[in-house]
């Protein structure tokens, strides 16, 4: 109805609410209350050449015309534009605040690390986390190293990963990044891994033993916090980053490279270390959420890996898989040793040694 009635308004040089609801054939009012609020319609006297008796309402009427919807524009917009800078303001007057402040942060920050002081700081708010995260990798020069426990990461987080890692990478910024073996499986992390990997980064995986950490150019590190994956440990000493950096690079050089397309054979032999991986664990008697957590898998797909474990091992439970696996573990190894102690021939008593070509007495 406002629109109406203000095609009905531009039509004149004025009207009144009840000349408008006779032309329009219902009540106005609320539709005059709607355009005099954005100021598209304004009171105004009533026109000189309304005096004879077509207008029966008589001289106390309001009349109404329009106004230009640029001006009204204008005028509804004035008071928030107002708000806009005065929020800009605050905002500038904040920043100039915060950012006197830096000179002291950066002078505490060096001599802290002199000092060596202070070089853990243990972060639990996971909103500062990601800022920090987000500040560490773009003031990344040279290096990051990631590892990447727990299997495929979630969609939301890899969404603003890639983001962030695809800016560093372009700046000519290397980046290795460690998963486990059942990432492969996930497609949100092998679409990553995709992306990354062509613009350079390198990724691999490994069955178990990962820790997460995030480690910037070789002088700081975060890693993870016992029980709370939310938190992580800030690292700045440099003994504790370089045991980290020797810690990845170990773990590099026994992981494989991340393919995003897993073929037949690469699969079966994944599956299998992930197997043998299960019975280690099984075997040193670790629960079935231990287990699954370690391997970044499901508590469900570990527990059916275990009851194939069983069965193959002809046990009937938990316990006696543990134990058999164990004893298997043990036997496996006293009979790995007694052969490496083991001479590499034996001759008969008396024999003589056999003759070499060359009539030396030969061995092997």
């Amino acid at each position: 109805m406002a629109r109406r009635l203000y095609g009905y308004a531009a039509e004149r040089h004025a009207f009144s609410e009840a000349e408008a609801g006779e032309a329009l054939g219902e009540s106005v009012g609320p539709a005059v209350a709607e355009l005099a609020a954005a100021h598209l319609i304004q009171p105004r006297s009533r026109p000189v050449a309304a005096t004879d008796d077509s207008c029966p309402d008589g001289p106390a009427q309001v009349y109404w015309s329009a106004v230009s919807p640029r001006a009204a524009v204008a005028r509804t917009l004035a008071p928030l534009a107002l708000r806009v800078r005065e929020t800009h303001d605050e905002m500038d007057r904040l920043r100039v605040r915060l950012e006197e402040l830096v000179p002291a942060y950066d002078a505490g920050t060096d001599l802290r690390d002199r000092g060596g002081a202070n070089a853990l700081e243990l972060v639990t708010d996971p909103a500062a986390l990601q800022d920090l995260i987000g500040e560490l990798i773009a003031s990344a020069e040279s290096e990051v190293l990631t590892c990447h426990p727990g299997g495929g990461r979630s969609t939301a987080t890899l969404e603003g990963a890639v983001v962030r890692d695809e800016a560093m990478l372009a700046r000519g910024v290397r980046m290795r990044t460690l998963y486990q073996h059942t990432a492969r499986y996930s497609r949100p992390t092998a679409a990553y891994v995709e992306r990354v990997t062509a613009l350079g980064s390198q990724v691999r995986t490994v069955g178990d033993g990962l820790m997460r950490m995030i480690l910037v150019d070789r002088h700081t590190g975060l890693m993870e916090v016992q029980d709370d994956i939310k938190a992580a440990l800030v690292v700045r000493e440099p003994n504790v980053v370089q045991f980290m950096v020797q810690t990845f690079e170990r773990t590099w050089a026994e992981a494989e490279p991340f393919s995003t397309t897993v073929g037949p054979d690469q699969a079966r032999s994944i599956s299998d270390e992930l197997r043998q991986t299960i019975v280690r664990l099984l075997a040193e008697g670790l629960e079935d959420k231990v287990i699954a957590r370690r391997l970044g898998m499901s508590e469900r797909t570990c527990q059916r890996h275990i009851a194939e474990i069983m069965r193959a091992v002809g046990a009937k439970s938990r316990f006696q898989a543990g134990f058999l696996l164990s004893a298997t573990a043990a036997a496996t190894a006293s009979a790995a040793s007694a052969t490496a102690s083991a001479p590499l021939t034996r001759h008969p008593a008396g024999a003589p040694e056999s003759a070499a070509p060359d009539g030396t007495a030969g061995t092997v």
